[in-house]
């Protein structure tokens, strides 16, 4: 099996590891036809994004035991769906994405120029020196 690549055409680079995410919740954005929202965008969470996310009716700040999640905080990483990050830059509410984390098939729904945007410092050229 090839391994997955980045939007930047390289390896794909883990996302997070605590808090555990990823659709195979393996702490990369890997995707696959079982993932049907794509959790393939690498995004470092604000406060405001979660405002919206939780609005919109997925609540990610609220912990649940229940299924081992407790809940994100600003400043985590996390694989969020696609769509989900083009309806939060609509909003003027996207986070900050890690690249070279984020799966290539994010490309087939976000532009590269909206990720480009959105790209934490040091980001936005493909020219980080690790996951941070």
């Amino acid at each position: 099996m090839d391994p997955a690549l980045n939007v930047l055409g390289g390896r794909l680079e883990p996302c997070s590891m605590r808090p555990l995410t990823g659709f195979f919740r393996d702490g990369c954005c890997n995707t696959g036809a079982e993932d049907r929202g794509r959790h393939t965008v690498c995004v470092i969470v604000t406060a405001e994004f979660l405002a919206l996310s939780k609005y919109l009716g997925n609540d990610l700040s609220t912990p649940r035991p229940k299924f081992n999640f407790a809940g994100l905080t600003p400043g985590d990483r996390w694989c969020l769906c696609a769509t989900r990050f083009l309806q939060a830059a609509q909003e003027f509410a996207a986070p900050q994405v890690v690249l070279a984390a984020t799966h290539a098939r994010s490309l087939e729904i976000i532009p590269m120029e909206l990720l480009r945007a959105h790209a934490c410092d040091g980001d936005k050229n493909g020219d980080r020196d690790g996951i941070g």
